[in-house]
């Protein structure tokens, strides 16, 4: 009994454990949703920073968490990358948190680099993926220097999938020892219930898919991302365009907007503008309706960290076709949920897209097993909890107190198993 007392006195007066998110883009955030909430509730003091931005006040109204803003560029700045550097260094000094999360390329250098100085006494840096896989020359080699210093300044680098985690060992970009990987991957799960087959979402997708001029009975191949030359956009107009002639109804939906950084090509870029078979629909606010306008989400990814559309589309019950590409690999099941095609490859991607479209009921089947996959996995619940395990064991590790709700719920359970009451 005398000997649990020291133990027990330090986990009652742990003082609140301050917990710093810090992105790149405040659209960054919105990969983030519930979860800096739930940890808030589980008794961290979350903040979070991103460069300015209506989804960095919607996160802090969401989330009920605080905000800063810190422009930060997503290419090379310059002047301005060691002006967010000293931003980020002075605002870390002044708010001393105990735990800082980075993650996107450039808020994990600038941000771990701050973290570093700082003297944050717990580091993470979430990989979200490599942009350097596909980098060539002077660009490559830069990455790879930006991302090797990211990793050197954590602690933990926590990879969002397990080929992530292969490749950037493989490329030594992080030492193994440091790598993680929570649960089956993925930064933040699904919430199933949001892009359920429900009868209002279905009610939502029935207007909006006479609004884009789509007819009822047409196929529809659907996307959901960046339009850029890495997504793989340029094989996938490649692929519908083989796939129209024998689909004349056919509509290819692509949902999101096109990017300065990796460009497509301006004759794909006329393509998709002149097709009227081809609907671009732009930035959305809200991509759950869009899944149930389509009978097949197609990823033909070079590369991901983990890729959210198609636990999304798993989630509203619909096939996938994707790569086997890094991360792209750890989403799908093949042959299951959904199909894997190789790399750049518009040929096989058209052969299998033409293959479910022939055969509704297997399109069917993999939907729903898609659908199986994500509740059993990728709830977003799961990832959380694993997520803050590794805060805790990190605390644990560094000596750290712990969050004060865990703190007590610890102290309420050792005083349980050792038969002292806590007043």
């Amino acid at each position: 009994m005398q000997d649990n007392k020291p133990v027990l006195a330090g986990l009652e007066h742990s003082l609140p454990t301050r917990l710093l998110y810090v992105t790149t883009s405040d659209v960054s955030l919105i990969l983030l949703r519930g979860q800096l909430r739930f940890l808030r509730d589980a008794g961290f003091e979350v903040s979070a920073i991103s460069s300015p931005g209506r989804s960095l006040d919607a996160a802090s109204e969401a989330e009920g968490v605080q905000t800063h803003a810190v422009p930060m560029v997503r290419e090379v700045g310059g002047l301005a990358d060691i002006l967010s550097l000293w931003r980020l260094w002075r605002l870390m000094r002044r708010y001393r948190p105990v735990i800082t999360n980075v993650s996107t390329p450039k808020a994990g250098l600038l941000g771990g680099l701050a973290s570093y100085l700082s003297g944050v006494p717990c580091r993470i840096y979430t990989l979200r993926g490599l942009r350097c896989e596909t980098a060539t020359g002077l660009k490559r080699w830069a990455l790879l220097f930006a991302e090797r210093v990211a990793c050197q300044c954590a602690h933990r680098v926590i990879c969002v999938s397990e080929s992530l985690r292969q490749k950037a060992v493989a490329l030594a970009v992080v030492d193994p020892g440091c790598a993680v990987v929570l649960g089956p991957g993925s930064s933040n799960g699904v919430d199933p219930d949001r892009f359920a087959p429900t009868v209002e979402l279905l009610g939502q997708a029935a207007p909006l898919r006479r609004a884009l001029g789509i007819p009822p009975d047409a196929p529809v191949i659907g996307f959901v991302g960046r339009f850029t030359r890495d997504k793989g956009v340029s094989e996938l107009v490649q692929a519908f365009c083989q796939l129209h002639t024998e689909y004349p109804e056919l509509r290819l939906l692509l949902v999101g907007d096109f990017e300065d950084g990796d460009p497509v090509s301006d004759q794909i870029r006329s393509m998709v503008a002149s097709d009227p078979h081809i609907i671009f629909t732009g930035t959305v606010r809200d991509t759950a309706p869009y899944y149930h306008l389509m009978d097949i989400l197609a990823l033909p990814t070079y590369r991901e960290g983990f890729p959210n559309a198609v636990i999304e589309a798993h989630a509203a019950a619909k096939p996938v076709v994707t790569t086997d590409a890094t991360g792209a690999v750890d989403a799908v099941l093949d042959g299951i949920t959904g199909i894997q095609v190789p790399v750049r490859n518009a040929g096989a991607l058209a052969e299998a897209l033409a293959g479910l479209l022939a055969n509704p009921q297997v399109a069917d089947r993999m939907g729903l097993a898609g659908r199986e996959h994500v509740m059993r996995e990728f709830r977003q619940e799961i990832i959380w909890m694993a997520l803050e395990e590794e805060y805790l064991n990190l605390l644990r590790a560094k000596g750290m107190p712990l969050p004060q709700v865990r703190a007590r719920q610890e102290l309420q359970a050792l005083a349980s198993s050792s038969g002292f009451a806590p007043r």
